[in-house]
């Protein structure tokens, strides 16, 4: 039977669009190649109470509320941010992930387990899907319509369709551990912990946490290294835990559109820059293309120049974060410890976390504005100008 939507991907970003596209009375099915909903991915799952009222995130896989985070330096200086009421929640991913898909199977939608996509052909009435199924090759086994992607990291498919590039992407590794006394969100900077970023400590539970880094170059030595670190100073009980990697995009992909096929979520780069965190934008990004192909599906026409449409609406909606974002990573990655640490006695002695946290319109998920109100500091724009690195809004693009 030909389906009006495959989803190729069964992550959050591919349950909301079957969702959506179910809800508008669509026959979709999602295509997903793990045997099961659950499992551990390389996702500490923090996101905003603003993604959980936007998109009714169900209580139940919220593990913790945080109101506060302690960022510190190279050489130990912390700086702490704190709010009286919950800026960020921690999702349980696995859990997050069943949540989701039970969401979009209520309205109808087929999810296909243990179902690898190698091939996908654009013919002139849909898409044929080739796919194969516990070690069993199948041709043509499934048709529909039109497709979106959203196989996260996981671009062969995209490539194979010439849906563009990823400009930038490192490596995110992670893994639980048994904590001792962690109750706030730790991120730790530092060249010898992440070269260019930040390793992280976040409870998810009575004495267990998420400790993990973003790293371009040798993810698990670093990991390693930085639980040794954390385990030396009684943050953490674990000795060696399970590794779990993931690829994590810094740039949009350069099309994310083509003949009857649509790309969102991570496998689009929709990821914030600074953070590596994709949950939110692209579940943003997953309501903007239900609403364009449903329009493109009641019009009869699903021709690259018509869901054109929908890059133009999630680039307006996200281009300048995912440009001023993109521009804060590659200028921190050029900071050594020292100028770190000048960065931190500057936001110490001038009360900046203070300032922002004080300001009502920085948001969790909107980093541009934070971002821009930083370089308006007279000390923080002397450490830019010292690097020369050109401003983000010199730049287009």
């Amino acid at each position: 039977m030909l389906n009006d939507v495959a989803i190729i991907g069964g992550g959050p970003v591919g349950s909301r669009v079957a969702e959506k596209m179910a809800g508008a009375g669509y026959r979709v099915v999602v295509l997903e190649q793990k045997e099961q909903m659950g499992g551990p991915v390389c996702c500490t799952g923090i996101i905003s109470q603003e993604c959980v009222d936007t998109f009714g995130i169900e209580e139940s896989t919220i593990v913790r509320k945080v109101k506060s985070a302690r960022f510190f330096s190279p050489s130990g200086k912390l700086v702490s941010i704190q709010r009286s009421d919950s800026q960020a929640c921690i999702v349980d991913r696995p859990a997050f992930n069943i949540s989701m898909a039970k969401r979009a199977q209520s309205m109808g939608v087929e999810y296909m387990l243990g179902s690898t996509v190698t091939d996908l052909t654009v013919e002139i009435d849909g898409v044929a899907i080739e796919v194969t199924r516990r070690g069993e090759q199948y041709s043509d086994c499934y048709k529909a319509r039109a497709v979106v992607l959203t196989t996260g990291s996981d671009l062969k498919i995209a490539h194979r369709m010439a849906l563009g590039d990823l400009g930038d992407f490192i490596t995110g590794v992670q893994a639980e551990v048994a904590t001792d006394g962690v109750d706030e969100i730790e991120v730790y900077l530092g060249n010898q912990i992440a070269p260019g970023y930040f390793a992280w400590l976040v409870p998810t539970g009575p004495q267990r946490g998420l400790a993990g880094l973003l790293s371009r170059q040798s993810p698990g030595l670093y990991l390693r290294e930085f639980i040794a670190f954390l385990r030396s100073n009684g943050r953490i009980t674990t000795a060696e835990p399970e590794f779990n990697y993931g690829f994590i995009p810094l740039r949009p992909i350069s099309r994310s559109y083509g003949e009857r096929l649509l790309i969102a979520g991570s496998a689009a780069g929709q990821v914030k820059p600074t953070t590596g965190g994709g949950i939110y934008y692209g579940l943003l990004c997953a309501d903007i293309a239900a609403e364009n192909l449903g329009r493109a599906l009641r019009e009869g026409d699903l021709s690259a120049r018509n869901l054109a449409a929908y890059e133009k609406a999630w680039r307006n909606k996200l281009g300048s974060e995912f440009r001023v974002g993109h521009w804060a990573r590659r200028f921190f990655e050029l900071l050594s410890d020292a100028q770190i640490e000048w960065l931190f006695d500057i936001a110490i002695e001038d009360g900046i976390a203070e300032k922002l946290v004080g300001d009502g319109d920085i948001s969790f998920d909107w980093h541009s504005k934070a971002i821009l109100r930083l370089l308006g500091q007279k000390a923080v724009s002397q450490v830019v100008r010292m690097i020369k690195s050109p401003l983000p809004f010199s730049r287009t693009g």
